[in-house]
């Protein structure tokens, strides 16, 4: 396989994961919340939206997530341990894309120089990008499903019924950004595996010409 071909997979996968990470962390079709009421003849609409910064209620009705500004002294411990949570998955997602920015230009850097090491580190350090984004969606995940525990707890059975929750496209692009980042990573380590049989190869060559 052509070394150039490799490096040039691996920087547009690159930038496609922080592509799809970017608009994962900047939507807010994280969870939904469909309520289908029949009986409802309020003026608002009681489905939701909701990303990592706030809660979209309606058609024009948005409130901030307090994760840093919450006065915690009177919230109860679930509340607590969910506000916890989500102040895990907005650092380590944001931390995750700026990793990026710094791995795609350490790729470059080490594919211009043609060296097996630095491709190695490159790929390692991508996949530890990798890494940071999985543990953000897998925790976000988590924050999800306590939350709705939470809301089983709190709503009637009967009101239950005509309520339907989904996870959106924003966790499905930040999934596939991850995906991305792994591929990334891989296509770095063959990158590098090319360039150390090259290597070996013209070293072989140099040698027989003696």
């Amino acid at each position: 396989m052509k070394y150039g071909l490799v490096v040039l997979s691996a920087g547009l996968t690159g930038l496609l994961s922080f592509t799809f990470l970017a608009l994962a962390i900047g939507t807010d079709y994280w969870y939904i919340i469909d309520v289908d009421k029949p009986n409802h003849t309020g003026p608002n609409d009681l489905s939701s939206h909701s990303g990592l910064w706030r809660i979209i209620e309606g058609a024009n009705r948005s409130s901030v997530i307090p994760s840093f500004t919450a006065n915690m002294s009177s919230l109860s411990e679930t509340e607590r341990d969910l506000l916890g949570l989500h102040k895990v998955v907005v650092i380590l997602l944001p931390l995750s894309l700026v990793l990026l920015v710094l791995g795609w230009i350490f790729g470059l850097v080490s594919s211009l120089a043609c060296s097996p090491k630095l491709l190695a580190a490159s790929a390692s350090y991508m996949l530890l990008c990798g890494l940071f984004t999985l543990s953000g969606v897998s925790i976000y995940i988590k924050y999800s499903n306590q939350a709705m525990e939470e809301f089983q707890r709190i709503v009637s059975p009967e009101n239950l019924v005509f309520v339907h929750v989904s996870f959106g496209w924003s966790l499905a692009l930040a999934w596939l950004s991850y995906s991305l980042e792994v591929a990334a990573g891989l296509l770095l380590l063959l990158a590098a595996r090319i360039t150390q049989i090259k290597g070996h190869y013209d070293s072989g060559v140099a040698i027989a010409m003696l």
